[in-house]
């Protein structure tokens, strides 16, 4: 039995997991999200770590490996890091076997990676950083309208009319949301506007990838924003792209466990190496 931990630091969220993996399974023992809101992410991250620890009945030195990725490289404990693209293409395929292809919707970037049946990564896109397609943008805005962030989606699915958003930069969007403001437009139909606006662009960003010979898993935090998971399903069917898109209930800890699960098997090829060397 070896227990893992994966904490992926992000912009808007951090996220901690605490794995039992025995072989070829991997079982959940506790995890745990916050968002970050004002405060500093890595003495964030180490409360958490330690509050998922106290959950689970265990101690620091009862965690064989701590594997961090996202900003996570920064936190002293932690065994080691991995990038974001493996993490989330392992932690799709954990979440959904008949994923081979992860996009990843943070707070700043869309990332597009696919990935083969062992999670290993083929190829990789991501948007721009001025890009508005980012969880980030889609905050702003909804704090503009007075809209809670989890009642967006929701919202987005009421529109009748829905309203063009930039697609190209996130300072013209906001401008064009102020003038839709303006216009007395509803917040539904801003709100599918912003959606399908980033739909379009995200859709774009998995066919450059090359074809999907599965499904496509929606992680990072905006994957469970109802409202863009529709709009993306749109927007495949208008880019003529045949593979599904959907999500998982827990796809916000996608880099957490990938980053858990490859710890623990960088752990395991350690632990063989040191055997083998001793027995020479």
């Amino acid at each position: 039995m070896t227990i893992t931990a994966g904490i992926d630091v992000g912009t808007g969220a951090i996220k901690a997991v605490l794995f039992n993996v025995e072989g070829d399974k991997a079982n959940w023992l506790v995890r745990r999200t916050e968002r970050v809101r004002q405060r500093d992410p890595f003495q964030l991250a180490e409360q958490i770590y330690d509050e998922i620890l106290e959950e689970a009945g265990l101690k620091r030195a009862d965690v064989a490996y701590v594997a961090t990725t996202g900003e996570g490289e920064a936190l002293d404990f932690h065994t080691g890091h991995f990038y974001s693209m493996t993490t989330h293409g392992r932690g799709a395929l954990y979440l959904d076997p008949e994923s081979r292809a992860a996009l990843d919707v943070g707070a700043l970037h869309g990332r597009a990676i696919r990935l083969d049946g062992r999670g290993k990564v083929l190829s990789y896109k991501m948007t721009s950083q001025c890009a508005s397609g980012s969880g980030q943008f889609l905050e702003n805005i909804s704090r503009y309208l007075g809209i809670a962030h989890d009642e967006i989606g929701m919202l987005s699915k009421q529109a009748d009319n829905p309203e063009k958003v930039s697609g190209i930069c996130a300072v013209l969007a906001e401008t064009d949301v102020i003038n839709m403001v303006s216009r007395g437009i509803s917040a539904p139909n801003i709100l599918k506007g912003i959606h399908s606006s980033m739909a379009d662009r995200l859709a774009r960003l998995l066919k450059s990838i090359g074809t999907v010979d599965g499904v496509v898993l929606m992680t990072g935090g905006l994957a469970l924003d109802e409202g863009l998971v529709a709009a993306m399903q749109e927007a495949m069917v208008k880019e003529k792209v045949s593979y599904p898109v959907r999500c998982h209930p827990d796809s916000i800890y996608a880099g957490a466990i990938g980053a858990a699960l490859w710890g623990a098997y960088r752990h395991d090829k350690l632990e063989r190496l040191g055997g083998t060397l001793a027995a020479a």
